[in-house]
């Protein structure tokens, strides 16, 4: 029996897959949860459009994210914190902070955990953070952290 699967299948295929399968697999499991339909013209048809709505959904994702990686590239985010001795800060900054700052300053929100800090910065200076959206999309920001006055 040809059946094309409408949700992904453990060890057996994907969604949007074309597969032939034993008869009584196909009829006592995959057709009553509706986890695959018959091989039909009509039902290969819609999978085509699926397939094609799903490309250009991400098609549109990816000039969005290259977009949002070109405007954050060489942001300088500027952050103020109380600082002792030898320019130790007396806690630390953290990709929570930086992202809320660079929200702040402009305007551009990115999910803390898409902000690659290695550890916490706890001295004040300058530093490159990497911020990843993509798989292949790593914009660089320039993070400056200084004394706090008073």
């Amino acid at each position: 029996m040809k059946v094309v699967f409408l949700q992904d299948v453990p060890h057996m295929a994907v969604a949007g897959e074309v597969k032939e399968v034993a008869d009584g697999y196909g009829r006592n499991f995959l057709l009553p949860k509706k986890l695959a339909v018959l091989a039909t013209p009509s039902a290969l048809k819609m999978v085509e459009v699926d397939r094609r709505a799903d490309d250009l959904r991400r098609a549109r994702s990816d000039a969005e994210i290259a977009k949002l990686s070109q405007a954050l590239e060489g942001t300088q985010v500027v952050l103020k914190a109380h600082a002792g001795a030898q320019d130790r800060l007396f806690g630390s900054i953290t990709s929570a902070d930086i992202a809320r700052e660079l929200h702040s300053q402009s305007g551009i929100d990115i999910d803390k955990r898409r902000i690659e800090l290695e550890e916490p910065i706890r001295h004040l200076g300058s530093y490159e953070v990497a911020i990843r959206l993509a798989r292949d999309m790593i914009p660089k920001i320039k993070v400056i952290v200084e004394q706090e006055e008073g």
